[in-house]
């Protein structure tokens, strides 16, 4: 997803469960207003213009804001996402910007998902929240994915005081970072582990949140 505003804004008032099921997706892409800004996220900023541009897979890439702002970086993406009506966009989303022939779709369910032996240069999500802890397997698979010498980025919300309107079951489903290292296997070295301050403006309203977000790089195979 690509966000001005955090994604449990898409169901403040549904339980933290519905924000990782298809259904509810589906409605939210249904309409024909953009539900995000197509604005790529801070961290995937901060973190693959420090890399060499190669092939990536963005789980989760709603109507492809990240996934266009690395095809136009030069690199070979793959967007997924469980939304049928969320890939319709981003991939509109691409031709309009140029770079259709940069990024292919696939429409696979983060809960389950595995990469059938596909690897690449840079693995990333952002502001999947899974319920009850969810994230760690989310993770598990994730890393599953990455090229030897490749790049792991996680990223979502850390749990905020400051976002007053969650309910309970919303806020077990955010995460700090750190939380995520048991999903790491051998092979991987830790870059970051920590929570980024950011400034979100929500409903007209500036607040200081904190972008939970891993960082970590598989080990090169050695000859």
């Amino acid at each position: 997803m690509s966000h001005d505003h955090a994604p449990w804004d898409a169901a403040a008032h549904r339980p933290a469960s519905d924000m990782f099921e298809p259904a509810a997706w589906e409605d939210r892409y249904s309409g024909d207003e953009s539900v995000w800004s197509g604005h790529p996220n801070a961290q995937i900023v901060a973190e693959a213009s420090r890399l060499p541009p190669g092939t990536a897979l963005d789980v989760g890439c709603g109507e492809g804001g990240d996934v266009v702002w690395l095809a136009r970086q030069g690199w070979t993406v793959t967007g997924a996402d469980f939304s049928a009506n969320g890939l319709a966009r981003a991939a509109r989303h691409a031709v309009s910007a140029g770079v259709a022939a940069r990024t292919d779709w696939w429409q696979v369910d983060a809960h389950s998902f595995g990469s059938g032996g596909r690897e690449y240069d840079l693995v990333t999500t952002h502001f999947l929240h899974p319920p009850d802890g969810g994230m760690v397997d989310v993770t598990r698979r994730l890393a599953a994915a990455v090229a030897p010498g490749g790049h792991l980025l996680v990223v979502g919300h850390a749990p905020s005081a400051v976002i007053t309107q969650l309910s309970e079951s919303h806020r077990r489903a955010m995460f700090h970072a750190e939380e995520l290292l048991p999903a790491l296997p051998a092979g991987f070295e830790v870059i970051a582990a920590e929570e980024r301050p950011r400034t979100m403006t929500r409903d007209g309203v500036t607040m200081d949140v904190h972008d939970a977000t891993l960082v970590a790089r598989r080990r090169p195979t050695e000859n």
